[in-house]
């Protein structure tokens, strides 16, 4: 996987970073999601590498990343913090402005680094999610069921910690079958490299506390910028067959949080870049060369 690219590490004021770097044009940095790491854009990547200089890291908590310990507000793990590493990381490589498309949790880092961040940023794509804010305000039995995970991680440690952590492999395939997608979508090699990440007890607690922050000092956050909007173009992309399509009006939803949205929702499931890499590639092209 990634073959052609170089493999770096990245030290920021918060922790390491583990990436690849690789391509040819303007940069473009990729953020995966829960619970897996930069690979899940093993077969986008390749199809963009030609017209952008692509940055893939973990974020801090996943795959070979720093797992900085928290605290008792989960600063460390809220998006605020993720969103910085990744600032940290382009200026150590020399991008001082970029373009960003994130998935699934690099997609909530990707709106918080937007906010935060608007002079670095130029432009943003986010994939299968709406904000934060908006999924807990709407939360009721259907989101709840679908999306039990979200109230799953953030219990106190170390209840979800020991109980994933009894059988990780069984927890991780069973997610990856979940929210619209299939577990024979993914690559061998990408699924061997997620479970091997996801075997390390410091990631299984770094995921929960990604989530634990989400609930707490993210909406914190969240709440202040309430009255603040991205003022830079928004690419929203989703699956048919997941969970936002199910329960949301996405686009209208983003409309709200950005002043120049546009979208559409790909024939697949949650993972979008693993399970509709053409189509997720094709339509991160159109929009970051426009």
């Amino acid at each position: 996987m990634f073959e052609g690219f170089e493999r770096r590490r990245v030290a920021t004021a918060g922790c390491d970073i583990n990436l690849v770097l690789g391509g040819n044009g303007p940069p473009l940095l990729l953020l995966h999601g829960f619970p897996q790491s930069h690979v899940c854009w093993h077969r986008v990547a390749p199809l963009l590498a030609p017209h952008f200089t692509l940055v893939v890291p973990d974020l801090r908590g996943y795959g070979d990343s720093g797992k900085p310990a928290s605290d008792p507000e989960h600063y460390p793990y809220s998006k605020r913090a993720m969103a910085l590493d990744q600032v940290q990381v382009m200026a150590a490589l020399g991008f001082d402005r970029f373009g960003v498309a994130g998935h699934d949790r690099g997609g909530r880092v990707a709106h918080r680094m937007a906010l935060d961040h608007p002079d670095r940023v130029s432009k943003v794509a986010v994939l299968d999610i709406v904000p934060t804010r908006t999924i807990y305000r709407a939360t009721n039995q259907g989101i709840a069921t679908d999306y039990y995970h979200w109230f799953f991680l953030i219990q106190p440690f170390d209840f979800p910690e020991r109980l994933i952590g009894a059988d990780s492999d069984y927890y991780f395939t069973r997610t990856l079958g979940g929210w619209g997608s299939r577990r024979d979508v993914y690559a061998p090699e990408a699924l061997a490299e997620y479970l091997r990440c996801f075997r390390d007890p410091a990631t299984i607690h770094a995921a929960c506390e990604d989530y634990r922050a989400a609930a707490t000092i993210d909406l914190v956050h969240d709440e202040a910028d309430i009255g603040s909007r991205i003022a830079f173009p928004l690419l929203v992309l989703w699956g048919k067959r997941g969970i936002m399509e199910k329960y949301f009006d996405v686009l209208a939803t983003w409309r709200e949080r950005a002043a120049e949205v546009r979208g559409q929702a790909l024939d697949c499931g949650h993972f979008l870049p693993e399970e509709a890499p053409a189509e997720t590639a094709a339509a991160l092209l159109a929009f970051f060369r426009g």
